[in-house]
């Protein structure tokens, strides 16, 4: 019998009283990817233990189910993606089968979901998109929309002097092996030109930085590194994460030379105040 009478007070009243609900099942916390993202750029760079803004919660997530595997010590369980985290995560990315690019400890929206099976969910997923040409260099198509929106808010087409995945150019120290770099030309630009173009990259998620034949073995040039972009090479990782400090993105690490843009926002968190 399924269905029985209950008298409740002076009245009657019917209630269904069927088979026992099952207990709703507990949702998986959450990785903000573009917070770990950021985390992962920021901290290996940091001179001590500091936590990123907003990415505790869920570096601490993706730190215990590495050492549920057995790749991170319970020492490094901290919120901090430092530089063990980053070698425990590139070896979990070595147990897929990756290798190369793939394999840096930055994570990608694929990796980061199966280390989280039964674990947590991904939310604000970051991706590159695919490869593209453009004019005459390779770039993602990310990189692609960052740089056509820096050009609308300019009002004039920049000159690309060397794209994205491009290994082997020795004076560019591996910033351009992955994706997410652009270096473009300022020939015939005022001071005052090249700071508004510094600007506008930088205004919508470029660590970006005149470059002078005074700092290296180059020309003058402007050099771009999309902040958060999971293609990233680790010297452009590097840069990304400098930028954020308040550095130059040189080996030297000194003081960031460019025009400050505040706060320092990534292309996706650009995209949220249009």
């Amino acid at each position: 019998m399924t269905r029985r009478r209950l008298l409740v007070g002076a009245g009657a009243a019917v209630v269904a009283a069927g088979p026992l609900a099952r207990p709703a099942a507990a949702a998986l916390p959450q990785v903000d990817m573009e917070a770990l993202i950021k985390a992962a750029q920021i901290d290996p760079r940091r001179p001590d233990t500091a936590l990123t803004d907003g990415a505790k919660e869920s570096v601490l997530l993706v730190e215990r189910a590495l050492q549920a595997k057995g790749l991170l010590s319970s020492t490094y369980v901290d919120g901090h993606f430092g530089t063990s985290t980053v070698a425990a995560y590139a070896a979990y990315q070595r147990s897929l089968g990756y290798t190369g690019l793939d394999a840096t400890g930055l994570p990608g929206v694929t990796s980061l979901r199966l280390l989280g099976e039964q674990r947590y969910g991904v939310v604000k997923v970051l991706s590159p998109g695919s490869v593209v040409s453009l004019r005459g260099v390779q770039v993602n198509t990310r990189t692609r929309a960052m740089l056509f929106e820096a050009e609308r808010l300019l009002g004039w087409q920049l000159s690309i002097t060397q794209g994205s995945y491009n290994s082997g150019v020795d004076a560019s120290a591996g910033t351009h092996d992955g994706g997410g770099a652009l270096d473009l030309s300022v020939s015939g630009l005022s001071s005052a030109t090249r700071t508004e173009v510094l600007r506008r990259l930088r205004t919508v998620g470029f660590a970006a930085w005149l470059r002078t034949p005074a700092q290296g073995d180059w020309g003058y040039h402007i050099h771009a590194i999309a902040l958060a972009d999971t293609d990233q090479s680790t010297g452009a990782r590097n840069q990304a994460g400098d930028y954020y400090l308040g550095r130059n993105g040189l080996a030297n690490r000194g003081a960031d030379d460019g025009p400050v843009v505040s706060p320092k926002r990534t292309w996706e968190e650009y995209q949220r105040t249009l």
